[in-house]
């Protein structure tokens, strides 16, 4: 399946695509985790998971409030039929969804520069690093409402086997981040692990985090600091945005993220020697250095 160069964009009317592996480049965006797709980092591998309860709480939470709010100051229970009208289906995929077993991470291995993708019935592919596949799409609608914009960061995965079945061929995780510019410092995490090192990209934040760092904890900190703007931020998250639930039940799904138990993988997953670590390919230290110079000149201008 091919695409086109990475650092390529398509731009339209109501669409973009910017296409950013393979080959890897930089991106010039800074890494970072918007949607805690990071389950597991060391100097080895990092595994990446698509699964976020938290996401969907945090889009049924607000409508849920709404409709209270109407049925409450126009003392109207249509209000509350709606609103369960409208976020009853979604909520039944949630609670679902609770009772589902979280799906396995990808490993992306940095010193044998491979990938894990783990597929259905205890199969599982190993994808050259270089060969992965990125895209950033983004879309917008115009209504009377105004203009809508929605977006994704895609990263494919080719089955290495030449005998696969058309239907095996191919593996896509789809992250829900709005595209552009966000889409692509996601994907700079992964990235910059895979190409400069753990200590590039974000720790993980799923699992149970400290208490100072917890929903409640900050809101208290922040009130023994005087500091009542973030207080009342945090008050609103809360209760209006529906944050403190989101992460309750991410805690609960992930604070123990499901492992890749393959013996092979497990031996695959172990340290190597240095020497023994794989090298970036030529054409990829060609398309980086060029990539480089670019931001940098980009950098030069935007400061002149």
């Amino acid at each position: 399946m091919s695409t086109p160069p990475a650092g390529t964009t398509k731009q339209r009317i109501f669409s973009r695509n910017d296409y950013l592996a393979p080959l890897p480049i930089p991106t010039g965006a800074k890494p970072q985790d918007v949607l805690n797709t990071i389950w597991r980092k060391n100097e080895v591998f990092l595994d990446i998971g698509s699964y976020s309860v938290g996401s969907a709480v945090m889009v049924i939470w607000p409508v849920v409030i709404l409709f209270l709010a109407l049925a409450y100051f126009f003392d109207d229970p249509d209000a509350l039929i709606l609103g369960a009208c409208i976020t009853g289906i979604p909520t039944l995929f949630l609670i679902q969804g609770l009772f589902r077993a979280v799906p396995l991470p990808i490993r992306f291995n940095r010193q044998r520069r491979e990938v894990c993708v783990p597929r259905e019935g205890g199969e599982y592919w190993i994808v050259p690093w270089e060969n992965v596949t990125a895209a950033a799409t983004q879309h917008s609608s115009v209504s009377q409402a105004g203009r809508a914009t929605m977006g994704l960061l895609i990263i494919g995965f080719e089955n290495p086997d030449p005998q696969a079945t058309e239907d095996n061929k191919h593996f896509s995780l789809s992250f829900n981040c709005g595209g552009g510019t966000t889409a692509m410092a996601l994907w700079e995490c992964t990235r910059s692990y895979m190409e400069i090192g753990p200590g590039a990209m974000p720790d993980s934040r799923v699992g149970v985090a400290p208490y100072e760092e917890t929903q409640i904890g900050s809101i208290i900190t922040d009130l023994r600091k005087g500091d009542l703007l973030n207080v009342l931020w945090g008050i609103f998250c809360i209760t209006i945005l529906g944050t403190y639930v989101a992460e309750k039940l991410q805690d609960l799904k992930l604070s123990h993220p499901p492992e890749l138990t393959y013996p092979d993988i497990v031996e695959w997953s172990k340290p190597l020697p240095s020497e023994q670590w794989a090298k970036r390919s030529s054409e990829l230290e060609e398309a980086i250095a060029k990539r480089e110079a670019e931001l940098a000149a980009q950098t030069d201008q935007a400061l002149a």
